[in-house]
Formats: C-alpha cells, structure tokens, sequence
C-alpha cells in the first residue's frame, strides 16, 4: 500500500514539473547550467550508468551518496530561504501601489493649477494686444484709401491731359499717358459702382475711340486710297500715331496696315491686269522684279515711320504673295491651253527661288498673325536626301549611288514654301504626262541600245556588272522627285509615284526578263559517249560563256533595282505629306525583281544542271554487276566536276558584287542535284559488291567537289556557308548509305531489313524495293523481304503524323562520325 501511495505521489511531481519547451528554453538563458540535473531530458538511469560506469566503481558508492545528500540539503536550504524572502513581498507591493496613487493625485493638483494660471495670463495678452490690432488696421486702411486717392488724382489729371493732347494730336505725349492712364485705370475695376469712378472710365474710353478714328483719318489724309500721287509722306506725327495704335485696339492697327499695304500695291494690279502682256508666265520675273524696288523704295521711305516690331516689309511681301497667287491661278485658268512643260517649269523655278529668298530674308513671323511667334514648321521630315540639291544643281545627278548615301540633315522647311508656288498644283498634270511621255522614250532607247551594243562579253569589264541603263533611269527618276518636290508635296506626287511604278515594270519586263537567254530543250546532238571524254566536256553547256554573263549581269541589275527601289519607297514617303503616305507602295515592283534574280539563278541552276543530266544518264547504263575492280573515279565523275569548274567560276566572278545569289545558286543546284543523283542511283541495276565500291567511291568524288563548289577554282580560299554544307552533308549522306546497304549481304534477311532500317531510316516500302532491284534478287524473295520489312517496321506513337521517315534527322555528330566511317572503308577498299 505504501508503495502504491509512493508510486501516485511520484506521478504526480513528475506531472507538476513538466514544463512546455519554450519555458524551459528561458530558464537555461536566464539560469546556464552545465548540470546534468539541470537538463529537461535528465534521464537518472543514464546519470547512474555515467556515475557508475563498471562493476569496480560501486566501491565508491558511499562517497558519491554522500556528495548528493549534501546537495540535496544545499538545495532544501536555498529553497528555505527563498520561500521566507517571498513572505513579505505581497505586503510591500500593497503599501508601494497606495503611496503612487497618492503622487498622481498631487501630480494632477498641480498640473490644473499651472492649466489655470496660462489661461489668466492669455486672457492678459489679449487686452494688452487689442489697442495694438486696432491700430495696424487703421493704419493699413488709411495707407489703402491714400494710394486710391493719389491714383484717382492721376487718373482724374491724366484723362483731362489725354483729352487736350488728344485735341492737339500731341501723339508722342499721348502714347505714354494713355498707357499710364489704362494701368490706372485697372486698379479701379473693383469701385466701377461709383458713379465718378464709371465717368471717368467712359471719358478713357471715349478718348481712345476718339484717337483710333483721328489716327485712321490722318493716315488716310496722308496716304489716299484714290489718286496716283500721294499728298502726304511719312512724318513724326504718323511715327508717334503708330505707338499710339499699339496701346488702342488691336483693330485700329490691323486697319492702319491693311490701308497702307493696300494702297502700296493698288500699282501692281494696275500694271500686272490678267489681260496685260505681262501677267503671262513668261514675263513672271518682272513681278518679282517689282516687288524687290518697292521693298526697297519702302525701306528708304517709310522704314522708320512703322515700329519695328510690325514687321511691315514682310507683310507687304506677304501681301504681294497672296495677290500674286490669285493672279496667276486667273491668268492659268484663262490660258491653259497655253502652258507647256517648259515655261510651266520655268516660272516654278522663278518662284521657288523668290520663295527661298524671302525665307532667307524674313523669318515668317507674320504667317502667323502673332508677332515674334514664327509659323509651325512643316510635319515633313528632314532627312530627305533630294531636297539637298536645288532645281539648278542637276549636273551632279550622275552618281546613281545618291538614293543609297546617308545625307545631313537639312535645314529648317522654308516658312514661304508654297505662298506663290501653290498655284501650280492644279496644272502639273502637264508636267506628269510629260513625265509619262519622256519616261517612255527612255525605256525604248534603253531597249534600242541593248540591242544595238548587244549583251555583255564574258571576261570584260562589263561582264556581270549593273546594266548603265538601270543608273540611268534612278538618276532621272532623282530628277523627277527634286522638281516635283519643289511643286508639291501631295497628289502630283502620288501620281508621279504611279508613273514610277509603271516603268519600273517595264524596265523589269523589257529589259531584264526580256533579254534573259532562252533554255532550249535540245541537247545540241551530244552523245553518251562524247559526255565521258573530258575535252569534248565543255560541248555539254547549254548556254554560252556570254549568255552566262548576260545572266549575271541582269540578276546583279534586279538586285541593285530591288535595293534602290526599296530606299526609292522611303523617300517618297517621306517626301510625301503624312495623310498620304499609306498610298505609296512599291512593294509590287520590288516583287517584280525579286523574281527576276529567281528566274536568272533558276536559268543558271538549270543550265549546269542539264550539263550533268547526260553524265547522270550515262551512269545509270554502265553494266555495274561486271564491274571486276575498283579503280579511279568513273568518266562520267570526270565529266560532272568538269561543267561545275567550267561553270561555276565564270559565275562566281560575275556575281561577286552579290554574294548571296551567288550562295543562293550554290544551294539550289544542290537541292537539284543530288535528288536527280539519288535517282539514277536507284536506276543502277543489278550491282555488284564491287560495282557498288566503285559507285561508293564516286559519290564520295562527288560530294568533295560539292563540299568546295563555292570555292572551286578560286585562288582564295574561302569556307562554304554552314547551311550550305549542311544541304550536302546531309543528301550525299544519304546516297553513301544507300550504296551501304547495296553492299550489305541480305542472308540472315532479318539482319539486312534491320541494317536498312537504321541506316536510311526510310519506312516506304518503293525505297526498299528499289534497294532489292539494285541487289538484283528475285521476284519470290522481294517479296518475302518486303513482308519482312513491314513486320520489323517499329510502331510509330500515338498521334504521330504518318510519314516515310521512322526518325528525326541525324545530328551533324552523327553525319560527321558516319562520313568518318565511310572514309575509312574506301580507303580501306582501294
């Protein structure tokens, strides 16, 4: 029973002593203890075992009991005196809490006390301040009432002044009273309720009504609008009325200049009538000659009279502009049957040049109607090459590199351009159909001289090179765009872009395509047997060293034609306004000579294509199941690697300004090629062992040549373009792994069919029954093969997409290591 109690009462502790890990964590911080008795996982049967490690150390018993009764009173003795400490501690904290409560009683007493004592003294400020406020008030008041009284007097004296001087026509005096007067009369807006104060406001402004109708009558007084001579001239009363006129309405002004101008140019609609002489187009510079003397004879005269800053010699040219505008457009209308290329040209080109000298002596700020403030300048942009040369300066347009250079950018748009010169656009359909019409003539000599100095000779310089012809067509179309920009930049220039684009292709038909040589389908009588001999190889050609050259010259021309055209699009476009920039697009004629170069690298292709079809043809009847020995490579190798380095040089050099093409000639003879070669290959029937070494051999002999046909004969040598070698690699690969398998024995049948599969990777039952033709086997065990095969054919996956192949295309490592290999067994074979 005793034990039992024992055993609840240990329980117990235990329960009561367990406590949570972040208690016990705290109390090693606040409490570090290196005593195993102190750890939370204390375990006493390792404690004993650590104490009591072997049989021979219990000796020692007693000693170790007593060392922990001694702890255990140390500890029942500090635990005493901890509990006794704590007996008080309750008490102690009562007594401290009542003594604080007490201090923030006191506390708050004096903080009212000190709350009371700032508001007295507050209230104190305040009615030691209220005189003070009361007299800052009074004195910003009586400081307000004597300004407006003093403004008052100055406005009261000011319009009795302005009205006596405005008797007197005192102008001088009048022009810095009246603006005094007006800014006086601001700080009044907000006492017009007054009823002096609204008076004196309609004295000002009938004496500025009276001064705007005195000063437009002494300018008529002076400068009559009736009557061929003037009764009066500039004086200092018009100069001092001027400055006037700049503090009255702006309407006074406006009418003050539109007399005067008016008057100054009632001569020139007198002399220029539209059923004058010389209101023609011919006799245009003597308008403009008439407006440089009066510019003159103004500035001698009145340049001083008019302030500066109205700019009057730049109206009255502006004026003279608008006039002359209207005029001529009469004069065309009334005479359009008489306007020619020429003379309309002419008269364009006299104005554009007035224009240009206004710009260079005005800056345009009357445009606007805003003095000071110059006109928007125009959206176009500035980098336009054309504008650079001016309509006289076409003696430098031979360089038909010009479209292409990079140009300055070009000065400020001329704020004048178009004042006069708008006029014009209404008639330059003429210049348009005349254009049209010189355009054709042009394209006919070309097709004249073509044929008189016939095509380029091979090994001449102008062998290969851009036909003149095609440099002088973009120059004149360079002169067409400087004189229509000068004209306009809206629908002429659309129309002149469709005139652009319809002879461009016709030089694309007539003289490009036109004159590419035509393939015969004759042979030209060859023979097998003359294709085999390496002298008579140069027979197989189809086309002549020159027609060769003809072809490379115009592929060069379409490439230069398609380069120039595309920059022609972008600087018509940014000739153009921007509203109709959409409506200019060559994008059809740059496809027209786009397919020119295809045609001619396809007549080229196809001309060292047919030169090799009869060597190919040859190959196919050679008797390879008696072939007995593996030699040289065969003739009709020899025969093939002499039209490719008969050819191929001659068109490397012509088209070495365009190196693509001549890339792009190399690929598409390849992908030609080697199909056509894979094909006769399969018409090589039956082989033998060694026919088919011999056939290994040559095709090897082949793709070497075809690896280096961008560089064959070429002193320089240059790397062929990977894609290119790729195309190769990959299409003789496969003709190497055909002969492969032909070499490969067919008995296990198993064995061959799984050979062939991993070889050629071709699931079409036609490859591999070509393949048991070119082994020569029977009718009965082709067709046990072919069931085989179709058996041993692997399942494609779900969802694949039927087709020949059984596998991706081999890595370049993979071609690499089987080029690798089939070196080896050649060498190994010869």
């Amino acid at each position: 029973m005793m034990e039992e109690e024992e055993f609840e009462l240990a329980e117990d502790l235990e329960a009561i002593l367990h406590l949570t890990p972040e208690v016990q964590l705290a109390i090693e911080q606040v409490f570090p203890s290196q005593d195993p008795l102190d750890r939370a996982d204390f375990n006493a049967v390792e404690y004993i075992n650590t104490l009591f490690p072997t049989e021979q150390s219990l000796a020692n018993i007693d000693d170790v009991v007593n060392k922990i009764r001694l702890k255990i009173r140390r500890l029942d003795d500090n635990i005493r005196t901890v509990v006794r400490g704590q007996t008080n501690v309750g008490q102690d904290g009562r007594q401290a809490l009542e003594e604080a409560q007490i201090a923030i009683q006191q506390l708050f007493g004096k903080i009212k006390d000190i709350k009371d004592k700032a508001e007295k003294s507050e209230q104190m400020v305040k009615e030691i301040t209220r005189d003070i406020k009361q007299l800052d008030h009074a004195k910003r008041h009586l400081t307000t009432s004597i300004t407006t009284l003093n403004h008052l007097h100055m406005l009261a004296g000011g319009v009795d002044s302005l009205e006596a001087m405005t008797r007197k026509r005192q102008y001088g005096e009048v022009a810095n009273l009246l603006q005094g007067v007006v800014n006086v009369l601001e700080h009044f807006h907000k006492y017009m309720g007054i009823p002096q104060i609204r008076q004196l406001s309609e004295r000002v402004k009938a004496a500025q009504s009276e001064l705007g109708t005195q000063i437009l009558a002494d300018f008529e007084e002076s400068f009559p609008s009736q009557g061929s001579k003037r009764q009066g001239g500039p004086s200092n009363v018009l100069r001092d009325a001027c400055l006037v006129a700049n503090v009255l309405d702006p309407r006074i002004k406006q009418e003050i200049i539109k007399k005067f101008i008016r008057q100054h140019l009632s001569e020139y609609l007198v002399l220029f009538q539209e059923n004058q002489d010389v209101a023609w187009l011919d006799k245009i510079d003597r308008r403009y000659a008439w407006i440089k003397r009066q510019l003159v004879d103004y500035e001698e005269k009145y340049g001083r009279m008019f302030p500066e800053e109205w700019c009057m010699t730049e109206r009255i040219a502006v004026e003279f502009c608008h006039i002359t505008r209207v005029e001529l457009a009469k004069v065309m209308r009334t005479r359009a049957k008489e306007i020619e290329v020429k003379l309309l040209l002419f008269a364009i080109q006299r104005t554009t040049n007035f224009e240009g000298l206004l710009a260079k002596r005005f800056t345009g700020c009357t445009l606007t109607d805003i003095p000071g403030k110059k006109r928007p300048e125009s959206p176009l942009e500035s980098t336009n090459p054309f504008l650079d040369d001016d309509a006289g300066e076409d003696a430098g347009a031979d360089k038909d590199e010009d479209l292409a250079k990079p140009r300055k950018p070009k000065a400020p748009d001329n704020p004048f351009h178009g004042i006069v010169s708008k006029c014009f656009e209404p008639h330059l359909y003429v210049y348009i159909e005349s254009q049209d019409k010189n355009l054709g003539e042009l394209i006919d000599r070309f097709v004249a001289d073509f044929r008189a100095q016939g095509p380029p000779k091979a090994g001449t310089e102008e062998g290969g090179a851009v036909l003149p012809s095609c440099a002088d067509l973009f120059v004149y179309y360079k002169k067409c765009m400087v004189q229509c920009s000068q004209l306009s930049t809206g629908e002429p220039m659309i129309a002149l872009t469709t005139i652009f684009q319809k002879f461009l292709r016709e030089y694309a038909w007539k003289i490009l395509s036109g004159n590419l040589p035509k393939s015969s389908s004759s042979s030209g009588g060859l023979t097998i047997s003359s294709l085999l001999k390496e002298k008579e190889g140069s027979e197989a050609a189809k086309f002549t060293m020159d027609e060769l050259c003809l072809i490379c010259s115009i592929l060069s021309t379409a490439e230069y034609c398609l380069a120039t055209t595309q920059q022609l699009e972008e600087k018509l476009k940014e000739k153009v306004d921007k509203i109709l920039m959409e409506r200019i697009n060559l994008t059809g004629e740059m496809d027209t000579f786009s397919t020119v170069i295809s045609n001619s690298i396809q007549l080229i292709v196809q001309d060292l294509d047919a030169a090799c079809d009869p060597a190919l043809t040859a190959m196919s009847k050679m008797p390879w199941q008696s072939v007995e020995h593996v030699g040289d490579q065969s003739p009709y190798v020899t025969s093939i690697i002499m039209h490719i380095k008969q050819n191929v040089p001659i068109i490397r050099e012509n088209l070495a300004s365009t190196r693509k093409y001549f890339t792009q000639f190399c690929i598409k003879f390849t992908n030609s090629f080697i199909p056509k070669f894979i094909n006769h290959l399969f018409r090589c029937k039956p082989i033998s062992m060694v026919g088919a070494e011999q056939l290994l051999l040559d095709t090897h002999s082949l793709k070497t040549v075809l690896l280096d046909l961008p560089s064959i004969g070429s002193q320089v040598l240059r790397k062929a373009p990977a894609s290119y070698t790729k195309i190769v690699v990959k299409g003789m690969t496969r003709a190497e792994m055909i002969l492969k398998v032909v070499m490969a024995p067919h008995e296990p049948p198993v064995v061959f069919v799984d050979n062939y599969i991993k070889l050629l990777a071709d699931g079409n039952p036609e490859t591999f029954q070509k393949i048991l033709d070119m082994k020569g086997l029977k009718r009965s065990e082709q067709s046990s093969m072919l069931e085989l095969f179709r058996q041993r054919l692997p399942t494609p996956p779900s969802g694949a997409d039927s087709g020949p192949s059984l596998f991706s295309a081999p890595t370049p490592e993979q071609e690499s290591s089987r080029i690798r290999k089939l070196e080896k067994l050649i060498k190994k074979r010869l």
